[in-house]
């Protein structure tokens, strides 16, 4: 099967042309169910050349499929070639299964919208460059896929386009995403200069081997780690993924949640050997970005309202434990991370829509409360998932986050310690959104608050003392009468999966507890090695090794120990808060805005950002434009007087000749004395 890996690009390919020849004549829902199939299909591909590459010695189970030769100019020679391998797998596993689950539930979610074929064009379109983002045997046809998701971000989150917000997150996401895409670039170009090739392979063992200097691996793994930062929503680049949710839910789930934002991950670990071969304060500055990100957008999901800017932010906060893991050498647990986090915050945000939909669209969980009756299929799934990411046992989040707080600890106490009261934010405010959106005060229909119920009183009685016979106002979204109900099978089947898989996720890569069968562990760990655990390589620290032997190491039952504990009282805490009442609730207005810094960065670009380009622009037009007009025009205006002297008369030039002619003798008899 590794020879048919084209398959798994080619199947969405073809569901993409199908639908834009003729999605309008497959209509609703045709055209959805050929597009889940499609995926569908390359999720069966994959899945057979991962037992293909399963039977193989570990040393054999890398190829490099070779399609045709796409950039054949002199000493650049680039293929158009996929790598197969089992960490490229990996991610086609996930991101085809998960794609095919979010395919299915759009089906539900979608239905009756005027532009349901197209939604479905994207969305086949997005998957095709996904798996040439990961399937990429050398960076620019990495880069290939990393433009073509980067667009139909672009293209599903502005979808409902006529709405000025959703228009707007589709800019700000395009725009966001060009900076990191400038240092993936220049990191090319500094690949190709120093090694003559944009291989992985070839890229990886100059590394390895030693030829790489240290000072142009630093070079390329800082750029690499700038586009990382873009893609996968770090800071300072993260501001485009809250905004993403004006975007359809699944767009939510599948983009921002389980595939795109984890490309910036997943490089990062395809190069690992340039991360070790670079200078100590890369792996330091991935490490602590990432945990400065988990932490800051924590704190920030802390205050949010709307039931989909909790989980934005949630997901910043958690492909923060990822680049915290890169940046500690936690490679696999990095990658084990981002596949449980796949599975648990797919199913959230599918929740999510499902709740919305469920709500006649309403989205603020302050208008919810008490769902549980009325979606018991939904919330329980979603408690699933809450209970993933809050780390509780036996869930797959606790086994992916206890194993990168571990090496966090080997590493530094102060990003064990972020990444510690991280997870206790993330377990309150996961809580809170638990309780406030299936439990706690019924705060819909009849129950709606009473300063919405004074408001429409209001506006009763204003329209009564202006006409006999007032209009009824009109309720919508939560303030009206009505009873939350069930999302349809094409949309609770995936969240049942996801649950399931959110369960047992964790069995992939099992922690050596003493009461876990030896055969059990570490699954994960050695199907990816030797891609991330290079024996006998001259680069230190590269791998999951190099903590052995470490306090951490020594005491991981207790650590374990000590993240439930912290899992468990920021559930506790966020329990006693807003379903016990036993604390008022604090949550600053500074919070709700992101601590202000997306209002700074909007700020700057209107007035100070603006008025700096204008005077650029302003400069380039009049000094620089200026000097190249004015040289112009000094040349035009002295050819114009010459020009005036060639009038075309022949008695003209003769009389000029014979002035010359007198001038020359005269100077030779008077100045030259000549006679």
């Amino acid at each position: 099967m590794v020879e048919l890996v084209w398959l798994i690009p080619a199947f969405p390919l073809v569901g993409f042309l199908t639908i834009l020849i003729g999605g309008r004549k497959l209509g609703e829902p045709l055209a959805g169910l050929f597009a889940t199939a499609m995926v569908g299909a390359s999720f069966v591909v994959a899945a057979l050349t991962y037992f293909d590459l399963l039977g193989m010695d570990e040393a054999e189970r890398s190829h490099t499929e070779t399609l045709f030769s796409w950039v054949p100019v002199r000493d650049l020679q680039i293929d158009m070639a996929f790598l197969v391998d089992p960490l490229s797998i990996t991610m086609c596993l996930f991101v085809t299964g998960i794609g095919s689950l979010i395919h299915l539930y759009s089906i539900g979610y979608m239905h009756g919208d005027p532009k349901f074929s197209k939604f479905f064009l994207y969305l086949n379109l997005f998957v095709l460059s996904m798996t040439l983002l990961i399937l990429g045997s050398n960076l620019l046809v990495t880069f290939l896929g990393w433009e073509g998701v980067g667009t139909c971000s672009y293209f599903l989150i502005s979808f409902w386009h006529t709405k000025d917000a959703n228009a707007t997150a589709g800019k700000k996401a395009f725009v966001t995403n060009r900076i990191g895409d400038f240092g993936v670039m220049l990191a090319m170009f500094l690949a190709f200069g120093a090694v003559g090739s944009l291989d992985y392979a070839v890229i990886n063992d100059s590394a390895l081997a030693g030829t790489l200097t240290q000072a142009t691996a630093t070079g390329i793994a800082a750029l690499l780690f700038l586009g990382a930062v873009g893609k996968s929503a770090q800071l300072p680049l993260y501001v485009w993924l809250p905004d993403a949710m004006a975007g359809p839910t699944p767009v939510s789930a599948l983009i921002h949640a389980a595939t795109m934002v984890t490309a910036g991950v997943y490089l990062m670990v395809r190069v690992n050997p340039v991360l070790g071969a670079a200078a100590d304060w890369v792996p330091t500055l991935i490490a602590y970005t990432g945990a400065i990100t988990a932490l800051f957008a924590a704190t920030i999901a802390l205050a949010q309202n709307d039931i989909k800017k909790v989980l934005a932010y949630s997901t910043v906060s958690q492909l923060g434990y990822m680049f915290l893991a890169v940046g500690t050498g936690a490679y696999v647990a990095a990658i084990f991370h981002m596949v449980t986090h796949a599975f648990f915050k797919a199913l959230l945000f599918l929740g999510s829509g499902s709740v919305i939909h469920g709500m006649h669209d309403e989205q603020d969980m302050r208008k919810m409360g008490k769902l549980f009756k009325f979606m018991p299929v939904t919330a329980s799934t979603f408690i699933v998932g809450w209970l993933a990411i809050a780390g509780v046992p036996p869930f797959a989040g606790f086994w992916s986050k206890d194993e990168i707080l571990l090496f966090a600890l080997a590493e530094s106490p102060i990003l064990y310690v972020i990444g510690i009261v991280t997870a206790i934010l993330t377990a309150f405010y996961m809580t809170r959104q638990v309780v406030m959106t299936f439990f706690g005060e019924q705060k819909w229909g009849s129950h709606a608050n009473e300063a919405e119920a004074a408001h429409l009183d209001e506006a009763v009685d204003e329209d009564d003392a202006e006409a006999d016979a007032p209009e009824p106002v009109e309720t919508h979204g939560a303030h009206g009468e009505f009873k939350p109900h069930e999302s349809p099978p094409f949309m609770l089947l995936p969240l049942v999966v996801l649950a399931g898989l959110s369960i047992v996720g964790g069995i992939i890569q099992l922690s050596s507890l003493g009461i876990i069968p030896k055969s059990a562990q570490h699954k994960l760990l050695d199907w990816l090695h030797p891609i991330v655990e290079f024996e006998g390589s001259p680069v230190e620290g590269i791998g999951e090794a190099h903590i052995d032997g470490t306090w951490a190491y020594d005491n991981k039952v207790l650590l374990i120990f000590v993240a439930i504990a912290c899992a468990l009282v920021g559930i506790a805490a966020g329990i006693a808060v807003y379903q016990r009442k036993m604390a008022k609730a604090i949550e600053p207005e500074l919070l709700a805005r992101g601590w202000g810094y997306d209002d700074a960065i909007s700020w700057f670009m209107g007035k100070p950002g603006r008025d700096t380009f204008q005077a650029v622009a302003d400069g380039d037009a009049k000094i620089v434009d200026g000097a190249v007009n004015g040289v112009a025009v000094a040349v035009r205006e002295t050819a114009e007087q010459v020009r005036k002297g060639q009038t075309g008369y022949v008695r003209q030039y003769a009389g000029v000749i014979g002035i010359g002619v007198v001038l020359l003798l005269g100077w030779f008899v008077v100045i030259r004395g000549i006679l």
